[in-house]
């Protein structure tokens, strides 16, 4: 069975000061995008992306972290 519907989750580096986010990822399988929502007003507009341009997203955050260390 496959769920249409996102499953929202807060990443593990949130810190709860209030400025998070939300992605659903268990679209991708489904319909090949991630959606993106601010954890502050679950009920306001999502963002909705393609999979692979997610993915590059969360690569280059990575990467700019580690440069910095």
């Amino acid at each position: 069975m496959v769920l249409d519907f996102p499953r929202w989750f807060t990443s593990s580096y949130s810190n709860n000061g209030g400025q998070c986010v939300e992605a659903a990822v268990n679209l991708v399988a489904s319909r090949g995008v991630v959606s993106v929502r601010d954890s502050k007003v679950p009920a306001g507009p999502t963002l909705t992306v393609p999979a692979a341009s997610f993915a590059a997203f969360v690569t280059a955050i990575a990467d700019s972290e580690s440069d910095v260390a």
